[in-house]
């Protein structure tokens, strides 16, 4: 139970979802936790649990689309609890529209937090990191990171970066000998209700994941240093299935149900509205303290 006894591990998106279950679970392996969320009162809720159960954890508010606040959230960081051994980069959201109804914000939002926050995350955490030639960065990506989706056009081309980011973060840091790993997620759609509505045609092969197990299953990863976690299994196929001709795999992933399993979606609405009412007066904080 104190597989991760030592260690200071931050997790973005700490509030809900996959965050707050791995959070719970790491902490009671023995690891300080830091807690980055957008949503404020979601944050408080499981750093109190937490706190209530004898665990050390601390929690920000941060808003991952913000390069700025980022960084002055790391350096806040860094100054009270020291150099993080684990950086779990889990934030992510979802627009789930078709291309043309999707707003010029929601897809520069799905970017900045899926995507760029990896890489101002990693530079902030990362040369501790190096100098203690020790560390590990976890990204926590999707399915929709291997293969794209109908309504998924902003989430997946940031989970394919994501991917990418993960794939040659490794390389330059094994190729360096920095003793600092990496680990990529890749899971099918979990019932946390971020995905709310989607549908899975063959739920023996590619089941509506249950978030607990997969919450195991990476703090488990992490533990033994797993390079790459994908689920479920059946989702390892889609690299032998790029080898097809385009409408061979794309006649697959309709067989499949894949191409759509986002027409019922529906998402996580009430969540969402608190998320951006925590933006808006985040941003009307920052102008309150500009000065005239």
């Amino acid at each position: 139970m104190d597989a991760y006894a030592g260690q200071t591990v931050l997790i973005t998106g700490g509030a809900s979802g996959i965050g707050r279950l791995m959070a719970r679970r790491i902490a009671a392996q023995g690891a300080q936790l830091v807690l980055w969320d957008v949503d404020r009162e979601g944050l408080a809720a499981v750093t109190g649990e937490l706190q209530a159960a004898g665990r050390r954890v601390t929690s920000h508010v941060c808003d991952l689309s913000d390069r700025a606040a980022i960084a002055a959230t790391a350096e806040k960081t860094l100054r009270e609890v020291g150099p993080v051994d684990i950086l779990i980069n889990n934030a992510g959201i979802v627009t789930g529209r078709p291309l043309l109804e999707a707003s010029d914000q929601s897809i520069e939002r799905t970017f900045a937090v899926n995507t760029l926050a990896l890489f101002w995350t990693t530079r902030a955490f990362l040369p501790a990191m190096l100098e203690r030639r020790h560390g590990h960065i976890v990204t926590i990506a999707s399915a929709g990171g291997l293969v794209g989706t109908a309504r998924l056009t902003d989430y997946c081309a940031s989970k394919f970066a994501a991917v990418g980011f993960d794939e040659s973060l490794r390389l330059e840091l094994a190729r360096q000998g920095t003793g600092v790993r990496t680990t990529v997620v890749c899971p099918f759609y979990i019932s946390t209700g971020m995905f709310e509505g989607v549908k899975t045609r063959f739920s023996w092969l590619l089941p509506i994941l249950p978030p607990e197990r997969v919450a195991d299953r990476i703090v488990e990863a992490i533990r033994r240093g797993r390079r790459r976690l994908i689920l479920p299994w059946f989702v390892h196929m889609t690299f032998l299935v790029r080898l097809l001709p385009v409408s061979w795999f794309d006649a697959l992933m309709g067989f499949f149900g894949v191409t759509r399993s986002m027409d019922e979606f529906r998402g996580r609405r009430a969540t969402g509205e608190a998320i951006r009412a925590t933006v808006r007066q985040i941003g009307g904080d920052r102008r309150a303290a500009r000065p005239e």
